[in-house]
């Protein structure tokens, strides 16, 4: 091993599209460590061919987790060293690697981050928001309901999350039918030649990707509803609606918290009622 790498397992960032993306102490862990664990050694390699790095790849995937911890803990036993590497990206943001360094902490073994490139991250640096902070679900969930309940749970929060291109068309079309004037930043292809960001109303969004080609990464941020009390009542109601709780009751709550008249309230309840 080289002086400056220790018996431990490094968590490297790498790139999410160029490959030029990549830091110089990333490159330098990759060319020194002992082993290189790969989500797909395939994609790897051409990073790893980029750059003249001749270090042993090992598959380590979402298949293959449980039973490579022993292999790697090894490894780590007999004084080596070990980076992880996702396909692209930082491991562990939706990706393969939570078991491994659970158990290599629990080994007492140092887990080092090399930090780098991540498409969570590069598109909220790239949008305008109001609020700093921003909540990270990974994946939004595949089923209607679920998706509904995650918009409507985090309504008051800057949501970001992921989406494959396939399954992005559907997705809006589900968050449309309770906020078709919500905001949304979708990022596609972030760092490659056809990188793309766009910042829409959900409906507008629906209707731009419906005639766009849809390839590649996605990363979305669906905006945080804004303070106008009024357009936050469609959602409160909403949510006190899933707790079984009565019109007149909900009118009440939200009018002492809101600071609006409870009949109108009331009767935004029952145009919701006959939707």
């Amino acid at each position: 091993m080289a002086n400056n790498i220790e018996n431990a397992l490094y968590i490297v960032a790498t790139p999410i599209g160029n490959l030029e993306d990549i830091t110089l102490r990333a490159l330098d862990v990759l060319k020194n460590v002992d082993i290189i664990a790969a989500e797909d050694t395939r994609n790897t390699s051409v990073l790893l061919e980029k750059y003249s790095i001749s270090t042993k790849l090992i598959s380590y995937h979402k298949y293959s987790e449980s039973s490579r911890v022993e292999l790697f803990l090894e490894y780590l036993k007999e004084g080596k060293s070990i980076a992880l590497v996702s396909d692209a990206g930082t491991p562990l943001i939706s990706d393969p690697g939570e078991i491994l360094v659970e158990n290599v902490l629990n080994k007492n073994y140092k887990v080092i981050p090399i930090v780098g490139a991540n498409a969570a991250i590069a598109l909220i640096s790239a949008i305008p928001r109001k609020k700093e902070d921003f909540k990270f679900i990974g994946f939004m969930p595949r089923v209607k309901n679920q998706i509904k309940e995650t918009i409507l749970k985090n309504s008051k929060e800057n949501l970001v999350f992921y989406e494959s291109p396939n399954r992005l068309i559907e997705t809006l079309e589900i968050i449309k039918e309770e906020f078709p004037n919500k905001k949304i930043a979708i990022g596609r292809e972030l760092t490659k030649k056809f990188e793309e960001i766009k910042i829409f109303e959900i409906s507008e969004m629906v209707e731009y990707f419906k005639t766009n080609t849809l390839k590649g990464e996605i990363v979305c941020m669906l905006y945080a509803d804004s303070n106008d009390n009024k357009k936050d009542l469609t959602i409160e109601i909403k949510k006190l609606k899933a707790l079984n709780l009565k019109d007149k009751e909900i009118a009440k709550i939200l009018s002492a918290l809101f600071n609006i008249n409870k009949n109108e309230i009331y009767d935004i309840c029952i145009k919701l009622n006959q939707k």
